[in-house]
Protein backbone atom coordinates (compact mmCIF):
# COMPACT_ATOMS: atom_id res chain seq x y z
CA UNK A 1 0.00 0.00 0.00
CA UNK A 2 3.02 2.48 0.00
CA UNK A 3 4.90 4.43 2.55
CA UNK A 4 7.38 3.27 4.46
CA UNK A 5 7.62 0.07 6.24
CA UNK A 6 9.31 -0.35 10.05
CA UNK A 7 10.68 3.59 10.50
CA UNK A 8 9.08 3.13 14.34
CA UNK A 9 10.78 0.05 15.71
CA UNK A 10 13.55 2.00 16.95
CA UNK A 11 10.62 4.22 19.26
CA UNK A 12 8.08 1.37 19.55
CA UNK A 13 6.45 1.61 23.09
CA UNK A 14 4.25 -1.42 24.38
CA UNK A 15 2.91 -1.52 20.81
CA UNK A 16 1.86 2.04 20.16
CA UNK A 17 3.85 3.26 17.46
CA UNK A 18 3.99 -0.86 15.81
CA UNK A 19 0.16 -0.05 15.35
CA UNK A 20 0.68 3.64 14.44
CA UNK A 21 2.83 2.38 11.70
CA UNK A 22 0.92 -0.21 10.59
CA UNK A 23 -2.56 2.37 9.90
CA UNK A 24 -0.21 4.62 8.53
CA UNK A 25 0.67 1.97 5.52
CA UNK A 26 -3.36 1.72 4.95
CA UNK A 27 -4.86 4.83 3.01
CA UNK A 28 -7.48 6.57 5.48
CA UNK A 29 -8.80 9.56 4.17
CA UNK A 30 -12.24 10.86 5.04
CA UNK A 31 -14.58 9.25 2.50
CA UNK A 32 -12.27 6.00 2.23
CA UNK A 33 -13.13 4.45 5.05
CA UNK A 34 -13.21 0.95 3.73
CA UNK A 35 -9.83 -0.38 4.01
CA UNK A 36 -9.45 1.13 7.55
CA UNK A 37 -12.80 -0.80 8.70
CA UNK A 38 -11.44 -4.09 7.17
CA UNK A 39 -7.94 -3.81 8.98
CA UNK A 40 -9.95 -3.15 11.91
CA UNK A 41 -12.52 -6.16 12.11
CA UNK A 42 -9.27 -8.58 10.49
CA UNK A 43 -7.50 -7.23 13.98
CA UNK A 44 -10.28 -8.35 15.95
CA UNK A 45 -10.56 -11.35 14.13
CA UNK A 46 -7.10 -12.47 14.63
CA UNK A 47 -7.05 -11.41 18.69
CA UNK A 48 -10.39 -13.36 18.77
CA UNK A 49 -12.27 -10.45 20.18
CA UNK A 50 -15.89 -9.51 20.33
CA UNK A 51 -16.66 -6.79 16.98
CA UNK A 52 -19.67 -5.19 15.62
CA UNK A 53 -19.60 -3.55 12.60
CA UNK A 54 -22.34 -0.96 11.52
CA UNK A 55 -23.63 0.07 8.13
CA UNK A 56 -21.53 3.80 8.37
CA UNK A 57 -18.07 0.96 8.90
CA UNK A 58 -17.66 2.38 12.27
CA UNK A 59 -16.06 -0.75 14.05
CA UNK A 60 -16.70 -1.36 17.65
CA UNK A 61 -14.29 -3.96 19.45
CA UNK A 62 -15.11 -5.52 22.77
CA UNK A 63 -12.46 -7.09 25.31
CA UNK A 64 -13.59 -8.69 28.44
CA UNK A 65 -12.11 -7.41 31.74
CA UNK A 66 -8.91 -8.50 33.33
CA UNK A 67 -8.95 -11.25 36.34
CA UNK A 68 -10.24 -9.75 39.04
CA UNK A 69 -12.48 -6.64 37.52
CA UNK A 70 -15.02 -8.77 36.08
CA UNK A 71 -17.73 -6.17 38.28
CA UNK A 72 -16.74 -3.03 37.10
CA UNK A 73 -18.46 -0.80 34.84
CA UNK A 74 -17.45 -1.14 30.88
CA UNK A 75 -15.42 1.49 30.16
CA UNK A 76 -15.19 3.16 25.97
CA UNK A 77 -12.53 4.19 24.60
CA UNK A 78 -13.19 6.21 21.40
CA UNK A 79 -11.67 7.54 18.10
CA UNK A 80 -12.09 8.13 14.69
CA UNK A 81 -10.20 6.25 11.89
CA UNK A 82 -9.88 9.08 8.97
CA UNK A 83 -7.55 11.73 8.23
CA UNK A 84 -7.48 14.78 7.15
CA UNK A 85 -5.63 14.39 3.67
CA UNK A 86 -2.83 17.45 2.96
CA UNK A 87 0.45 17.69 1.17
CA UNK A 88 2.64 20.17 -0.26
CA UNK A 89 2.46 21.76 -3.34
CA UNK A 90 5.37 19.51 -4.76
CA UNK A 91 4.32 16.61 -3.32
CA UNK A 92 3.32 13.76 -5.08
CA UNK A 93 1.47 11.66 -3.09
CA UNK A 94 -1.98 9.60 -3.87
CA UNK A 95 -3.76 9.65 -0.53
CA UNK A 96 -6.05 6.89 -2.22
CA UNK A 97 -3.33 3.90 -3.22
CA UNK A 98 -0.20 5.14 -1.25
CA UNK A 99 0.44 4.95 2.88
CA UNK A 100 2.18 7.60 4.91
CA UNK A 101 6.38 8.23 4.57
CA UNK A 102 6.76 8.50 8.37
CA UNK A 103 10.15 10.32 9.28
CA UNK A 104 11.54 11.18 12.88
CA UNK A 105 13.25 13.94 13.80
CA UNK A 106 14.24 14.67 17.35
CA UNK A 107 11.04 13.77 19.49
CA UNK A 108 8.51 14.11 16.69
CA UNK A 109 7.30 11.93 14.50
CA UNK A 110 5.75 13.27 11.18
CA UNK A 111 5.36 12.58 7.75
CA UNK A 112 7.24 13.46 4.47
CA UNK A 113 4.91 16.30 2.38
CA UNK A 114 1.76 15.29 3.76
CA UNK A 115 -0.71 15.40 7.00
CA UNK A 116 0.17 12.55 9.68
CA UNK A 117 -2.86 11.22 10.71
CA UNK A 118 -2.00 11.48 14.19
CA UNK A 119 -5.89 13.21 14.54
CA UNK A 120 -6.48 10.57 15.24
CA UNK A 121 -4.50 7.96 14.29
CA UNK A 122 -3.19 8.01 17.30
CA UNK A 123 -6.58 7.20 19.54
CA UNK A 124 -6.51 3.99 16.88
CA UNK A 125 -2.88 3.18 17.83
CA UNK A 126 -3.48 3.06 21.64
CA UNK A 127 -6.42 1.30 21.24
CA UNK A 128 -5.01 -1.73 19.34
CA UNK A 129 -2.17 -1.45 21.77
CA UNK A 130 -4.52 -2.23 24.74
CA UNK A 131 -6.33 -4.81 23.02
CA UNK A 132 -3.69 -6.74 21.77
CA UNK A 133 -2.10 -6.89 25.43
CA UNK A 134 -2.05 -10.02 28.00
CA UNK A 135 -0.78 -7.82 30.63
CA UNK A 136 -2.38 -4.79 30.97
CA UNK A 137 -5.04 -4.64 33.60
CA UNK A 138 -8.13 -2.80 32.62
CA UNK A 139 -11.99 -3.53 33.57
CA UNK A 140 -14.49 -4.64 30.52
CA UNK A 141 -13.29 -2.37 27.58
CA UNK A 142 -15.14 -1.00 24.14
CA UNK A 143 -13.03 0.51 21.66
CA UNK A 144 -15.26 2.67 19.48
CA UNK A 145 -13.54 3.85 16.28
CA UNK A 146 -15.67 5.87 14.32
CA UNK A 147 -15.64 7.04 10.33
CA UNK A 148 -15.63 10.54 8.88
CA UNK A 149 -15.24 12.42 11.61
CA UNK A 150 -13.15 15.29 10.51
CA UNK A 151 -16.32 15.92 7.61
CA UNK A 152 -18.64 16.35 9.36
CA UNK A 153 -18.71 14.03 12.38
CA UNK A 154 -20.80 11.52 9.84
CA UNK A 155 -19.58 7.96 11.59
CA UNK A 156 -20.67 8.53 15.19
CA UNK A 157 -23.90 10.25 13.57
CA UNK A 158 -24.75 6.88 12.15
CA UNK A 159 -23.18 5.22 14.99
CA UNK A 160 -25.20 2.42 15.85
CA UNK A 161 -24.88 2.41 20.07
CA UNK A 162 -27.30 -0.58 20.62
CA UNK A 163 -24.08 -3.25 21.50
CA UNK A 164 -22.68 -0.61 23.68
CA UNK A 165 -22.65 -1.21 27.71
CA UNK A 166 -20.60 1.02 29.13
CA UNK A 167 -21.66 4.25 30.53
CA UNK A 168 -17.98 5.80 31.23
CA UNK A 169 -15.85 7.22 27.88
CA UNK A 170 -12.59 8.42 27.56
CA UNK A 171 -12.26 10.40 24.00
CA UNK A 172 -8.85 9.87 22.58
CA UNK A 173 -9.23 12.86 20.15
CA UNK A 174 -7.32 16.13 22.12
CA UNK A 175 -3.88 17.23 21.07
CA UNK A 176 -2.49 18.69 24.52
CA UNK A 177 -1.24 16.15 26.92
CA UNK A 178 -1.82 18.71 30.26
CA UNK A 179 -5.07 19.77 29.39
CA UNK A 180 -8.38 17.32 30.22
CA UNK A 181 -10.94 18.56 28.38
CA UNK A 182 -14.55 18.00 29.35
CA UNK A 183 -16.79 20.29 26.74
CA UNK A 184 -16.77 21.10 23.23
CA UNK A 185 -18.69 23.30 21.01
CA UNK A 186 -21.67 22.46 18.56
CA UNK A 187 -21.68 22.90 14.50
CA UNK A 188 -22.27 22.53 11.07
CA UNK A 189 -20.86 22.91 7.36
CA UNK A 190 -22.66 25.36 5.46
CA UNK A 191 -21.92 25.74 1.34
CA UNK A 192 -23.39 29.07 -0.27
CA UNK A 193 -23.31 28.92 -3.92
CA UNK A 194 -22.88 31.91 -6.75
CA UNK A 195 -24.30 31.28 -9.96
CA UNK A 196 -21.50 31.84 -12.73
CA UNK A 197 -22.25 33.93 -15.96
CA UNK A 198 -18.93 34.94 -18.64
CA UNK A 199 -18.37 37.25 -21.24
CA UNK A 200 -15.59 36.87 -24.09
CA UNK A 201 -12.42 39.33 -23.37
CA UNK A 202 -9.09 39.47 -25.53
CA UNK A 203 -6.73 39.87 -22.76
CA UNK A 204 -3.31 38.74 -20.82
CA UNK A 205 -3.98 35.82 -18.36
CA UNK A 206 -2.10 37.11 -14.80
CA UNK A 207 -2.08 34.60 -12.04
CA UNK A 208 -1.69 35.43 -8.60
CA UNK A 209 -0.85 33.44 -5.60
CA UNK A 210 -0.97 33.76 -2.23
CA UNK A 211 0.72 31.51 -0.08
CA UNK A 212 3.34 30.90 2.91
CA UNK A 213 1.07 31.37 5.36
CA UNK A 214 0.80 28.89 8.34
CA UNK A 215 -2.95 27.31 8.26
CA UNK A 216 -4.18 25.54 10.73
CA UNK A 217 -7.30 23.78 12.47
CA UNK A 218 -10.17 26.17 12.35
CA UNK A 219 -11.21 25.37 15.77
CA UNK A 220 -8.52 24.93 17.89
CA UNK A 221 -6.25 27.62 15.94
CA UNK A 222 -9.26 29.98 15.34
CA UNK A 223 -7.83 32.30 18.10
CA UNK A 224 -4.25 32.09 16.94
CA UNK A 225 -4.83 35.26 14.38
CA UNK A 226 -3.96 33.23 11.36
CA UNK A 227 -4.67 34.71 8.02
CA UNK A 228 -7.25 32.88 5.88
CA UNK A 229 -5.82 33.13 2.30
CA UNK A 230 -9.33 33.15 0.87
CA UNK A 231 -10.17 36.17 2.70
CA UNK A 232 -6.81 37.56 1.99
CA UNK A 233 -7.76 36.88 -1.42
CA UNK A 234 -10.60 38.99 -1.58
CA UNK A 235 -8.94 42.20 -0.05
CA UNK A 236 -6.33 42.15 -2.01
CA UNK A 237 -8.84 42.04 -5.63
CA UNK A 238 -10.38 44.93 -3.70
CA UNK A 239 -7.52 46.69 -3.18
CA UNK A 240 -6.85 46.27 -7.28
CA UNK A 241 -10.20 47.93 -7.83
CA UNK A 242 -9.02 50.67 -9.17
CA UNK A 243 -7.11 48.92 -12.03
CA UNK A 244 -8.87 47.52 -15.30
CA UNK A 245 -8.94 43.56 -15.09
CA UNK A 246 -11.65 41.01 -15.16
CA UNK A 247 -11.76 37.67 -12.92
CA UNK A 248 -11.54 34.24 -14.99
CA UNK A 249 -11.09 32.49 -11.38
CA UNK A 250 -10.41 31.88 -7.54
CA UNK A 251 -9.80 29.34 -5.69
CA UNK A 252 -8.58 27.84 -2.57
CA UNK A 253 -8.81 26.10 0.47
CA UNK A 254 -9.11 21.99 0.90
CA UNK A 255 -10.88 21.47 3.63
CA UNK A 256 -13.54 23.64 5.26
CA UNK A 257 -12.12 22.94 8.49
CA UNK A 258 -8.80 23.85 7.70
CA UNK A 259 -7.72 27.72 7.56
CA UNK A 260 -6.79 27.88 4.06
CA UNK A 261 -2.76 28.59 3.43
CA UNK A 262 -3.02 29.07 -0.39
CA UNK A 263 -5.42 30.79 -2.81
CA UNK A 264 -5.23 31.91 -6.43
CA UNK A 265 -6.90 34.39 -8.61
CA UNK A 266 -6.57 34.46 -12.19
CA UNK A 267 -6.77 37.61 -14.08
CA UNK A 268 -7.24 38.92 -17.41
CA UNK A 269 -5.95 42.47 -18.31
CA UNK A 270 -5.24 44.41 -21.13
CA UNK A 271 -1.56 44.10 -22.43
CA UNK A 272 -1.14 47.99 -21.94
CA UNK A 273 -2.60 47.52 -18.38
CA UNK A 274 -0.34 44.60 -17.06
CA UNK A 275 2.44 46.34 -15.65
CA UNK A 276 0.83 48.95 -13.51
CA UNK A 277 -1.51 45.78 -12.46
CA UNK A 278 1.35 43.70 -11.34
CA UNK A 279 3.13 46.81 -9.65
CA UNK A 280 0.46 47.08 -7.48
CA UNK A 281 0.60 43.47 -6.59
CA UNK A 282 3.80 43.55 -5.52
CA UNK A 283 2.93 46.98 -3.56
CA UNK A 284 0.23 45.45 -1.73
CA UNK A 285 2.14 42.25 -0.79
CA UNK A 286 4.69 44.44 1.26
CA UNK A 287 1.85 46.29 2.96
CA UNK A 288 0.10 43.06 4.05
CA UNK A 289 3.42 41.30 5.14
CA UNK A 290 3.97 44.49 7.23
CA UNK A 291 0.71 43.98 8.75
CA UNK A 292 1.52 40.67 9.25
CA UNK A 293 4.87 40.60 9.80
CA UNK A 294 4.44 38.82 13.06
CA UNK A 295 1.62 36.03 12.87
CA UNK A 296 2.25 35.43 9.07
CA UNK A 297 6.28 36.25 9.21
CA UNK A 298 6.16 34.06 5.15
CA UNK A 299 3.31 35.66 3.42
CA UNK A 300 4.13 35.72 0.06
CA UNK A 301 2.41 36.60 -3.39
CA UNK A 302 3.18 35.38 -6.26
CA UNK A 303 2.28 36.62 -9.78
CA UNK A 304 2.49 34.39 -12.89
CA UNK A 305 1.87 36.19 -16.48
CA UNK A 306 -0.12 33.90 -19.05
CA UNK A 307 -0.64 34.22 -22.54
CA UNK A 308 -2.65 36.79 -24.53
CA UNK A 309 -5.63 35.39 -26.12
CA UNK A 310 -9.21 35.35 -26.06
CA UNK A 311 -10.66 33.96 -22.25
CA UNK A 312 -14.25 33.36 -21.29
CA UNK A 313 -14.13 35.48 -17.91
CA UNK A 314 -16.83 36.46 -15.35
CA UNK A 315 -19.59 38.85 -16.01
CA UNK A 316 -19.45 42.32 -14.36
CA UNK A 317 -22.14 41.50 -12.27
CA UNK A 318 -20.53 37.90 -11.86
CA UNK A 319 -17.35 39.59 -10.75
CA UNK A 320 -19.25 42.15 -8.19
CA UNK A 321 -20.85 39.39 -6.68
CA UNK A 322 -17.96 37.48 -5.69
CA UNK A 323 -15.79 40.20 -4.55
CA UNK A 324 -19.12 41.32 -2.61
CA UNK A 325 -19.29 38.01 -0.73
CA UNK A 326 -15.33 37.55 -0.41
CA UNK A 327 -15.38 40.88 1.17
CA UNK A 328 -18.38 40.56 3.36
CA UNK A 329 -18.63 37.12 4.41
CA UNK A 330 -18.03 36.64 8.44
CA UNK A 331 -15.14 34.66 8.68
CA UNK A 332 -13.39 33.78 12.05
CA UNK A 333 -13.68 34.84 15.91
CA UNK A 334 -17.63 35.83 16.08
CA UNK A 335 -18.28 35.83 19.98
CA UNK A 336 -15.80 34.91 22.65
CA UNK A 337 -17.47 32.98 25.71
CA UNK A 338 -19.05 35.13 28.44
CA UNK A 339 -18.40 31.86 30.44
CA UNK A 340 -14.92 30.73 30.35
CA UNK A 341 -12.27 33.49 30.00
CA UNK A 342 -10.15 33.00 26.64
CA UNK A 343 -12.35 30.69 24.89
CA UNK A 344 -14.10 31.25 21.85
CA UNK A 345 -17.71 30.79 21.75
CA UNK A 346 -18.90 31.22 17.88
CA UNK A 347 -16.37 31.30 15.08
CA UNK A 348 -16.76 30.07 11.05
CA UNK A 349 -14.42 29.35 8.59
CA UNK A 350 -14.14 30.09 4.62
CA UNK A 351 -11.95 26.80 4.14
CA UNK A 352 -13.18 26.13 0.63
CA UNK A 353 -13.21 28.61 -2.52
CA UNK A 354 -14.00 26.49 -5.93
CA UNK A 355 -15.72 27.02 -9.37
CA UNK A 356 -17.57 24.05 -11.12
CA UNK A 357 -20.50 23.32 -13.29
CA UNK A 358 -21.39 27.13 -13.38
CA UNK A 359 -21.39 28.24 -10.00
CA UNK A 360 -18.75 28.93 -7.42
CA UNK A 361 -18.78 27.44 -4.08
CA UNK A 362 -17.80 29.01 -1.41
CA UNK A 363 -17.69 25.78 2.18
CA UNK A 364 -17.87 26.85 5.86
CA UNK A 365 -17.32 25.02 8.91
CA UNK A 366 -19.50 26.98 11.26
CA UNK A 367 -18.90 26.42 15.18
CA UNK A 368 -20.58 27.29 18.31
CA UNK A 369 -21.14 26.40 22.22
CA UNK A 370 -24.30 28.14 21.95
CA UNK A 371 -26.88 26.65 19.81
CA UNK A 372 -29.07 29.42 19.47
CA UNK A 373 -26.01 31.50 17.56
CA UNK A 374 -24.82 28.42 15.76
CA UNK A 375 -28.34 29.25 14.16
CA UNK A 376 -28.07 32.60 13.65
CA UNK A 377 -24.60 32.53 11.82
CA UNK A 378 -26.41 29.83 9.50
CA UNK A 379 -29.51 32.30 8.78
CA UNK A 380 -26.57 35.31 8.65
CA UNK A 381 -24.59 32.92 5.62
CA UNK A 382 -27.87 32.19 4.21
CA UNK A 383 -29.23 35.87 3.94
CA UNK A 384 -26.30 37.03 2.71
CA UNK A 385 -25.95 34.65 -0.07
CA UNK A 386 -29.70 34.71 -1.66
CA UNK A 387 -29.51 38.21 -1.09
CA UNK A 388 -26.72 37.83 -4.54
CA UNK A 389 -28.70 35.62 -6.22
CA UNK A 390 -27.35 32.20 -4.76
CA UNK A 391 -27.89 28.91 -2.99
CA UNK A 392 -27.15 27.99 0.68
CA UNK A 393 -27.79 24.93 2.33
CA UNK A 394 -25.93 22.88 5.22
CA UNK A 395 -24.94 19.51 6.58
CA UNK A 396 -23.17 17.26 9.33
CA UNK A 397 -25.21 19.43 12.05
CA UNK A 398 -23.89 18.45 15.26
CA UNK A 399 -24.65 19.35 18.63
CA UNK A 400 -21.90 20.55 21.46
CA UNK A 401 -20.97 18.77 24.89
CA UNK A 402 -22.09 20.21 27.67
CA UNK A 403 -19.45 20.16 30.99
CA UNK A 404 -20.71 18.23 33.77
CA UNK A 405 -20.49 19.51 37.49
CA UNK A 406 -20.13 16.05 38.44
CA UNK A 407 -17.82 13.55 37.02
CA UNK A 408 -16.25 10.19 38.40
CA UNK A 409 -13.93 9.90 35.51
CA UNK A 410 -12.43 13.52 35.35
CA UNK A 411 -11.92 12.77 39.48
CA UNK A 412 -9.91 9.77 38.49
CA UNK A 413 -7.87 11.35 35.97
CA UNK A 414 -7.52 14.03 37.80
CA UNK A 415 -6.10 12.37 40.83
CA UNK A 416 -3.81 10.28 38.07
CA UNK A 417 -2.52 12.85 36.54
CA UNK A 418 -1.22 14.65 39.88
CA UNK A 419 0.03 11.23 41.29
CA UNK A 420 2.11 10.65 38.05
CA UNK A 421 3.65 14.72 37.73
CA UNK A 422 2.88 16.06 40.88
CA UNK A 423 0.95 18.71 39.84
CA UNK A 424 -2.77 19.53 38.68
CA UNK A 425 -3.62 19.09 35.02
CA UNK A 426 -5.90 21.84 33.21
CA UNK A 427 -9.49 21.32 32.83
CA UNK A 428 -11.11 23.20 29.67
CA UNK A 429 -13.60 23.04 27.05
CA UNK A 430 -12.53 23.47 23.29
CA UNK A 431 -13.88 25.36 21.02
CA UNK A 432 -13.19 22.43 18.53
CA UNK A 433 -15.70 20.32 17.50
CA UNK A 434 -15.24 16.80 19.18
CA UNK A 435 -17.80 12.99 18.75
CA UNK A 436 -18.52 13.54 22.32
CA UNK A 437 -21.69 15.41 22.30
CA UNK A 438 -23.07 13.09 19.79
CA UNK A 439 -22.83 10.23 20.86
CA UNK A 440 -23.53 11.43 24.78
CA UNK A 441 -27.09 12.23 22.75
CA UNK A 442 -27.24 8.29 22.37
CA UNK A 443 -26.21 7.21 25.50
CA UNK A 444 -28.18 8.22 28.47
CA UNK A 445 -25.87 9.89 31.23
CA UNK A 446 -22.66 9.18 29.73
CA UNK A 447 -19.80 10.05 31.77
CA UNK A 448 -16.92 11.61 29.04
CA UNK A 449 -13.70 12.91 29.40
CA UNK A 450 -11.55 13.67 25.84
CA UNK A 451 -7.07 13.46 25.93
CA UNK A 452 -4.66 12.66 24.17
CA UNK A 453 -0.99 13.51 23.43
CA UNK A 454 0.48 16.66 22.25
CA UNK A 455 0.53 17.47 18.44
CA UNK A 456 0.99 20.51 16.96
CA UNK A 457 -0.02 22.04 13.14
CA UNK A 458 -2.96 19.43 12.54
CA UNK A 459 -4.65 19.31 9.67
CA UNK A 460 -1.54 20.98 8.02
CA UNK A 461 1.63 19.70 6.19
CA UNK A 462 3.38 20.31 9.20
CA UNK A 463 1.73 18.24 11.81
CA UNK A 464 4.48 16.42 13.86
CA UNK A 465 3.51 14.18 16.75
CA UNK A 466 5.78 14.46 19.99
CA UNK A 467 7.18 10.65 21.25
CA UNK A 468 7.73 11.21 24.51
CA UNK A 469 4.27 12.97 25.18
CA UNK A 470 2.91 9.94 23.14
CA UNK A 471 4.60 7.63 25.77
CA UNK A 472 3.32 9.48 29.17
CA UNK A 473 0.04 9.70 28.24
CA UNK A 474 -0.50 6.38 27.12
CA UNK A 475 1.12 5.45 30.72
CA UNK A 476 -1.29 7.43 32.24
CA UNK A 477 -4.28 6.32 30.28
CA UNK A 478 -3.46 2.52 31.42
CA UNK A 479 -3.02 3.84 35.17
CA UNK A 480 -6.44 5.68 34.91
CA UNK A 481 -7.65 2.51 33.73
CA UNK A 482 -6.78 0.32 36.91
CA UNK A 483 -7.83 2.89 38.94
CA UNK A 484 -10.91 3.16 37.46
CA UNK A 485 -11.34 -0.86 38.07
CA UNK A 486 -10.06 -0.13 41.54
CA UNK A 487 -12.56 2.21 42.62
CA UNK A 488 -15.62 0.50 40.74
CA UNK A 489 -14.82 -2.90 41.27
Amino acid sequence: MGGNEMVLDEIDYMNVFHYFEEISNIPRGSGNNQPMSDYLVAFAQEHELDYTRDEALNVIITKEATKGYENCPTMILQGHMDMVCEKKSDSDHDFLTQGLELCIEDDYLFANGTTLGGDDGIAVAYGLAILSSDSIEHPRLEVVITTDEEVGLIGATNLDVSSLKGKYMINLDSEEEDILLTGCAGGMRAVCKLPLSYKKMEGKKVSIIVKGLLGGHSGSEIDKNRVNADILLGRLLFDLRKHSFELLSVSGGLKDNAIPREALAELVVKEEDSYELINEVKFLLEKYKNEYRVNEPDLTILIQQGEEKEYLVMDEKTKKNVLFMLLQTPNGIQVMSPNINGLVESSLNLGVLKMEEGEIEFSYSVRSSSSSYKWFLNDKLQNLVTFLGGTYEYHGEYPGWEYKKNSKLRDIYSNAYRELYGKEIKVETIHAGLECGIIAEKIKDLDIISVGPNMFDIHTTEERLSISSTKRVFDLLLKVLKDFAEATK
